[in-house]
């Protein structure tokens, strides 16, 4: 909340500012469009979307500096490494001659995301929803190249 206060001649009057109750249903702006789509060895046609800064590509090719399908694909060509409902976690590896690290991607596997913010619609999943280097905040620059 934020408070405005106006002083005039002696008289001091004061106006609050709320912002209008947020809408449980109201959706959060994304693109939807793919950018790339990879199939998991169980036949799950995953698309990575590019999303917006909390989700999908936009989200994670900046802050974790993945910024090739590539990267994404390999990890997405192997088996589910962790299952929680709808949430699917791929473990990848990826190497640069003597050089490897850890690669996790997170899927949501559903048409919503779980605190139903994100809807990728009628018969689509949303996706990936990140990716990164395992112990780190960024991944080295050679995954990209």
């Amino acid at each position: 909340m934020k408070m405005l206060s106006v002083v005039t001649a002696g008289v001091v009057s004061a106006c609050l500012v709320v912002a209008p109750a947020s809408d449980a249903s109201a959706q959060r702006h994304w693109n939807k469009k793919a950018k790339c789509e990879q199939t998991d060895p169980e036949g799950r046609a995953i698309p990575t979307r590019y999303g917006n800064g909390d989700l999908g590509w936009n989200h994670f090719s900046g802050k974790h500096n993945i910024k090739r399908c590539r990267v994404v694909d390999a990890a997405l060509a192997g088996k589910v490494d962790k299952k929680s409902g709808g949430r699917l976690e791929y473990d990848g590896v990826a190497r640069n001659r003597t050089k490897l690290v850890s690669i996790v991607v997170i899927v949501q596997y559903a048409r919503r995301t779980a605190d139903g913010e994100y809807d990728a619609g009628k018969g689509n999943k949303i996706g990936v929803i990140t990716a990164y280097c395992k112990g780190m905040n960024k991944c080295p620059n050679w995954i990209n190249e």
